[in-house]
C-alpha cells in the first residue's frame, strides 16, 4: 500500500529517488537546501520504500512551481505520479488567498507533457503566453 508523507523528505531518499530516473547529480548541500527552502514537499513510500516525491517552490502568494514530481521506475504506472501531483495541487489550494489567482507552473520533463495536460496545464507557447525559457548558471558563466 503506497502512503504519502508531508515534509519529512530527508536529503539521501531525495538524492537516490533523483537517481532512479537518471536525473543530473546534485551536490549533499545543494540537495539540503533545496529542501529546506521548499513550501511543501510530498514523498510516496511503498512499506519503508520510497516510490516518488514532489515539491512546491515559489513565493507562496502569487506563484508556486511544482519541482522534482519523479515516480521511482519501479513504481511507474499505478498511479503514483496522479496522486503526488494531486497533494502538491491540494496543498497550493490551501494557502491562495480567497478572491485571489494563484499560479501553479512547472518544466516538465520531456515526453511528460501528456502527464501534465491530462491534469489540465496548459502546454506553452500558446497565443497569448510565450515559451518557457532556462538559463544554467555554473562554474563557466562566472
Amino acid at each position: 500500500m503506497i502512503t504519502l508523507v508531508r515534509n519529512k523528505l530527508d536529503v539521501d531518499t531525495y538524492l537516490s529517488l533523483r537517481a532512479s530516473v537518471k536525473w543530473k547529480k546534485l551536490s549533499r548541500s545543494q540537495a539540503q537546501k533545496a529542501l529546506e527552502n521548499s513550501l511543501f514537499v510530498v514523498c510516496a513510500y511503498d512499506g519503508k520504500r520510497p516510490a516518488g516525491m514532489g515539491r512546491i517552490v515559489g513565493d507562496g502568494a502569487v506563484i508556486c512551481y511544482i519541482q522534482d514530481l519523479l515516480v521511482h521506475p519501479d513504481y511507474q504506472g499505478m498511479g503514483i505520479g496522479n496522486r503526488l501531483l494531486q497533494e502538491l495541487r491540494n496543498y497550493v489550494l490551501s494557502i491562495r488567498e480567497e478572491g485571489t489567482e494563484m499560479m501553479l507552473d512547472l518544466m516538465c520533463a520531456k515526453d511528460r507533457e501528456m502527464f501534465y495536460t491530462k491534469h489540465g496545464f496548459i502546454a506553452r507557447p500558446t497565443k497569448n503566453l510565450g515559451p518557457g525559457m532556462i538559463q544554467y548558471l555554473n562554474d563557466r558563466h562566472v
